[in-house]
C-alpha cells in the first residue's frame, strides 16, 4: 500500500501563498453556476439518486472535469461522479488522497430558481429577504463580514452552499493546481455523491473503485471549523392501523389512526428534541406525519453521539407504540428502523495522521482551528465506516436548509486554497 510520508517532528511547512484575488475565478463563478441546478432530494425515495435533477448536476459535473484535461473521469450508474487527477512529477508514490462533496440540497425547501445574490462587499446592513431577515445586529458573525464579500438568496429558496460550495471549493482548487503544474501532489481523487441529505449513507457508493486511504469532506460551516466526529444515526417508520366506523356510532369501537399518530408524536420527549438541545445531546426528531381514521404513518429521525444512547431511543419507540395500543383499543402500532450512519471519531482516531494533516494545513495558512463535533452527518461519517477515513471541513455557508442561507466568500476562498495545501502536504515531494 502507499504510505503517507511522515513530517519531521515539528517541522513547520511555508503555504503556496494565494492570495484571495488568485483563487476568487476559479470558485465563485462556479458556485454561482451549480446553485441554479434544482437538486433537491427526496426523503422517501428508494432508487438512487432520488431526484432526476441530481443527474443534470452529475453531468455538468463530467463534462467540467474532462474540459479541466482530467480523462480519468466516472459518472456510475446510480450518479456519483469519481475523477482522478494524476500525481505531479516525483510525486507518483505518494498516497492517493480523496475530496468528496456532495450534489443534493435538502428537501425542506425549495431548490428551484435558486436568485444567488453577491454582495461584495457587503456594507453591513440590515438585509430583508421577506419572511426572513439577515440582521447583523442579532448575528454577529453576519456583522463580522462587513467590508467582506458575502452570497444569500432573495428569500424565496435555500441557497444551496450545502453543499455546493463544497463542490465549487473542490473544483477551483483542481482547476488551479493543473493550471499550475509545479506544485507537488499525489494522485487526486473528487467525488461527488447524491442523496447526502436523506441520510442514506452512501447506498450505492462504488468503495471498490476508490483508491484513496484517506479522504476530506467539505461540507461544514464557518471558518475553521474541522470536524471528525458525528452523530449515530437511526430512521424510523411507524405505521398506524386503525378501526373505522361511521362517526356516529363510533364509541367504543373506532380506533382514529390519524390521533394515534398525533398520540405518539406528543409522547416523543419534548426536552430531546433538536430545538431543545445542543453541544453532545441527542435527539429525536419527527420529520412528518399523515394519515386518515384508517392508516397513518409518521417518519422520524434518531441522533446521538453515543452508540448506546441511541439505541435507547430507538428501542423507547416500541414502548411509545405499546402505549398508544393501550390507549386505541383495536389499533396497531409497528415501529420499523434503520441505522443510517456511525459516529466516525473511533475509526479516525485510528489514524492520526489525518487529523495531523488537516490541522497541519489549516495552520500553514494562518486559518483558526476550532474542531467540533458535527451535530449531523457527512457522506465523510459513511465513507469512513467503510474504511476511508474521512474528517469534514468547513465551506463558509451559514444557516443551511432555509431561505435565511448565506455564504462568506473570503471563508468559501479559504477552504478551497486549504484543498491545495492539503494535497501539498501530502505529495511526499515536501
Amino acid at each position: 500500500m502507499e504510505q503517507f510520508t511522515e513530517l519531521p517532528p515539528g517541522h513547520i511547512l511555508r503555504a503556496m501563498i494565494i492570495s484571495d484575488t488568485d483563487i476568487h475565478d476559479y470558485v465563485i463563478p462556479r458556485f454561482l453556476k451549480y446553485v441554479a441546478y434544482e437538486t433537491t432530494s427526496a426523503y422517501n425515495a428508494e432508487e438512487t439518486p432520488s431526484t432526476p435533477g441530481q443527474w443534470e448536476l452529475a453531468r455538468a459535473l463530467e463534462q467540467e472535469l474532462r474540459s479541466l484535461g482530467i480523462s480519468d473521469v466516472e459518472l456510475t450508474s446510480h450518479c456519483y461522479v469519481i475523477a482522478r487527477i494524476p500525481p505531479a512529477p516525483s510525486c507518483e508514490k505518494a498516497a492517493a488522497l480523496g475530496f468528496l462533496a456532495h450534489m443534493d440540497t435538502s428537501g425542506e425547501t425549495s431548490g428551484k430558481n435558486v436568485k444567488a445574490i453577491v454582495e461584495n462587499p457587503y456594507d453591513g446592513r440590515r438585509i430583508d429577504l421577506g419572511s426572513f431577515v439577515l440582521d447583523p445586529a442579532l448575528d454577529p458573525d453576519l456583522a463580522a463580514q462587513k467590508g467582506k464579500g458575502i452570497i444569500h438568496t432573495d428569500g424565496k429558496t435555500l441557497l444551496g452552499a450545502d453543499d455546493k460550495a463544497g463542490i465549487a471549493e473542490i473544483m477551483g482548487a483542481a482547476a488551479w493546481l493543473l493550471e499550475h503544474p509545479e506544485i507537488p501532489h499525489g494522485t487526486l481523487e473528487l467525488i461527488f455523491t447524491p442523496d447526502e441529505e436523506t441520510g442514506k449513507g452512501l447506498p450505492e457508493f462504488p468503495l471498490e473503485k476508490i483508491r484513496s486511504t484517506a479522504c476530506y469532506t467539505l461540507d461544514g460551516g464557518p471558518l475553521g471549523e474541522l470536524e471528525t466526529e458525528c452523530f449515530t444515526a437511526y430512521s424510523a417508520s411507524v405505521a398506524f392501523q386503525g378501526r373505522v366506523i361511521h362517526p356516529g356510532t363510533a364509541r367504543g369501537v373506532l380506533a382514529n389512526a390519524a390521533l394515534m399518530a398525533a398520540y405518539f408524536a406528543a409522547l416523543l420527549p419534548r426536552t430531546e428534541s433538536p430545538e431543545a438541545t445542543d453541544g453532545y445531546y441527542g435527539f429525536y426528531c419527527l420529520s412528518s406525519l399523515k394519515g386518515t381514521h384508517e392508516k397513518a404513518e409518521l417518519e422520524l429521525i434518531i441522533r446521538d453521539f453515543d452508540h448506546d444512547k441511541a439505541k435507547k431511543r430507538v428501542s423507547n419507540l416500541d414502548t411509545f407504540a405499546k402505549a398508544v395500543e393501550a390507549q386505541f383499543p383495536g389499533g396497531k402500532v409497528t415501529v420499523t428502523s434503520k441505522l443510517q450512519y456511525l459516529n466516525m471519531k473511533e475509526k479516525i482516531d485510528k489514524r492520526p495522521e489525518v487529523l495531523e494533516r488537516l490541522i497541519q494545513a489549516a495552520k500553514n495558512l494562518g486559518i483558526p482551528i476550532h474542531l467540533k463535533p458535527i451535530r449531523g452527518g457527512t457522506d465523510g461519517s459513511r465513507l469512513t465506516e467503510l474504511g476511508v477515513p474521512t474528517p469534514n471541513i468547513f465551506t463558509g455557508g451559514r444557516n443551511f436548509h432555509g431561505p435565511a442561507e448565506w455564504a462568506s466568500i473570503p471563508d468559501m476562498l479559504a477552504a478551497s486554497k486549504l484543498v491545495i495545501e492539503l494535497a501539498r502536504l501530502y505529495s511526499g515531494a515536501l
